[in-house]
């Protein structure tokens, strides 16, 4: 063990009343750290958590990618293309791509006895993936909706039901307008709540079959198609390669294909979420500068008490440059000792909110229930390197006044 090392442990671990540091100034340096990085892991695990469930609420009423016409992009009123068998397939067998699904959608209205609500049917088939659904079903259940026969039945979102008074196991009266005012009775068989109010406000879904019919569609004709891929960070990378060979072929109808992805369909949102990261900094860097700060007022507090022994050490032959390694030695202790109670209070915090859920939200304001957490190693590792090398560097400056120092003055007063 190195001298600097040595004499910095002797001093941290120092029992007796005369020979240990001032306590307050200990006790300032750690409680620093320690809630500066407790801080930063808590805003950093509520805001990545909140980007990731904002983000996969939206994958789940569109997934990854959507490829449809590109003659009614932004509309709900679609024009139809042809995704026919070989299309699907030669969409799945692209490296990137998880799942392909179909679907249509038709705008109408729901009205009751005594209230009316617009609406998007939206018609899926067999191959569907109804996960997400299933995650956030609040009642009765998401069958397995047909591509061939229509079963008449439709699951709703709790904010409709709540609002027009409906449960499951009712009939409700849908009405479309094209060229003429058609209408279809529907059995509500589920009821979902996902509190994003932007789509819990907008989707019912049905039977691809029923959707296409209403459209007056051909056999293989629908809406669009719905694209899972496997690794979010090639989003933009699996897009550009699937709409580089899909673009410009159009179907035997003469319909062009439009390949977006769910940033590109969604950049207001998106941007949004971004914005938060500007947030993280913000946090982090005021934090890193609390604790930081508060070091420096613990290092300068712990050598002004300590000036008898910088002179004894000088007067010995010990250089500024070993003097001053004795006291950044000791400052990592102390930081060390502050990170670990940081650590414990984050981590505790994001644990007793994933398993409990203590803290609330309004979901009409936040579109979720509770305090969303995400833990991600790899950050919270970067969260103590960077706190502790940004605290060790902010001491090098005041770990100088050691030099100011003369060993005649400071013995002479011991």
């Amino acid at each position: 063990m190195n001298f600097a090392r040595f004499i910095a442990l002797r001093i941290y671990r120092a029992d007796e009343p005369g020979e240990q540091v001032s306590r307050p100034a200990v006790l300032i340096a750690m409680i620093g750290i320690a809630i500066g990085l407790a801080v930063m892991i808590i805003s950093v695990s509520v805001i990545a958590g909140f980007k990731s469930e904002i983000r996969d609420k939206i994958v789940g009423f569109g997934s990854h990618i959507q490829i449809s016409n590109i003659d009614a992009t932004g509309s709900y009123e679609t024009r139809p293309v042809i995704v026919d068998d070989s299309m699907r397939i030669a969409l799945a067998g692209y490296a990137g791509v998880k799942h392909v699904q179909r679907y249509s959608t038709k705008p109408g209205m729901i009205k009751t006895a005594d209230a009316f609500q617009g609406m998007v049917l939206k018609g899926v088939g067999p191959e569907y993936d109804r996960n997400f659904f299933l995650r956030h079903l609040v009642e009765g259940e998401f069958p397995q909706f047909s591509d061939s026969t229509s079963s008449n039945r439709v699951v709703i979102s709790k904010s409709f039901a709540d609002k027009l008074k409906l449960k499951v196991g009712d009939k409700i009266d849908t009405y479309y307008i094209q060229d003429d005012v058609r209408a279809r009775r529907l059995e509500i068989v589920g009821i979902y709540q996902t509190n994003f109010s932007e789509y819990d406000n907008l989707f019912l879904l049905t039977d691809l079959y029923i959707v296409n019919r209403l459209n007056k569609w051909k056999p293989n004709q629908v809406s669009g198609v719905e694209l899972e891929i496997r690794n979010y960070d090639k989003l933009e990378e699996t897009t550009y390669e699937i709409a580089a060979d899909t673009d410009e072929h159009p179907d035997c109808h003469g319909a062009k294909y439009c390949v977006r992805n769910v940033e590109q369909l969604n950049p207001q949102i998106f941007a949004w979420l971004n914005i938060l990261d500007v947030n993280i900094w913000v946090i982090l860097v005021l934090m890193v500068g609390v604790a930081g700060f508060t070091m420096i007022s613990g290092l300068l507090i712990i050598i002004i008490e300590r000036t008898s022994m910088i002179g004894v050490l000088k007067s010995l032959g010990t250089d500024n440059l070993t003097i001053r390694k004795v006291f950044l030695w000791f400052a990592v202790f102390l930081i060390g000792k502050g990170m670990l109670i940081g650590n414990g209070i984050g981590l505790a915090f994001y644990f007793i909110q994933r398993w409990f859920s203590l803290f609330k939200l309004d979901p009409e304001t936040y579109y979720m229930a509770t305090v969303p957490v995400s833990f991600n190693v790899w950050l919270f590792l970067l969260l103590n390197a960077g706190t502790l090398s940004a605290s060790i560097l902010m001491l090098i400056g005041p770990s100088y006044l050691i030099t100011r120092i003369s060993p005649a003055t400071s013995i002479r007063y011991e």
